[in-house]
């Protein structure tokens, strides 16, 4: 079981900035890729970044250039960093982390930040 912890969600204004954080813990050593996934109120959930042990990334086209997702160097936390954000990135954010159980990928989620870009 992994338990995931999300942070740094907030109120900013468009061309603004925010870092988002994710803490895992519990069997954090199994995680084999780590990922922003962001919701609005009627959409569904979109995966916005995600990030593999061996450090590839993969951006939803709508925030490439602005979101950079990295890890910490205990591997055992995730950030997003957030840049030039517009009116849309506008969404509850979660943290999700995939473990492979055999044959089983297992989602392990956060409770989910809200980050709100408005004037």
């Amino acid at each position: 079981q992994v338990q995931l912890v999300e942070s740094g969600g907030g109120l900013v204004q468009p061309g603004g900035s925010l870092r988002l954080s994710c803490a895992a813990s519990g069997s954090a050593f199994s995680i084999y890729v780590m990922g922003w996934y962001r919701q609005a109120p009627g959409k569904q959930r979109e995966l916005v970044a995600s990030i593999t042990s061996g450090g590839s990334t993969n951006y939803v086209d709508s925030v490439k250039g602005r979101f950079t997702i990295s890890r910490g160097s205990a591997k055992n936390t995730m950030y997003l960093q957030m840049d030039s954000l517009k009116p849309e990135d506008t969404a509850v954010y979660y943290c999700n982390a995939k473990t492979l159980v055999v044959t089983t990928i297992i989602n392990s989620w956060g409770q989910g930040t809200q980050v709100t870009v408005s004037s």
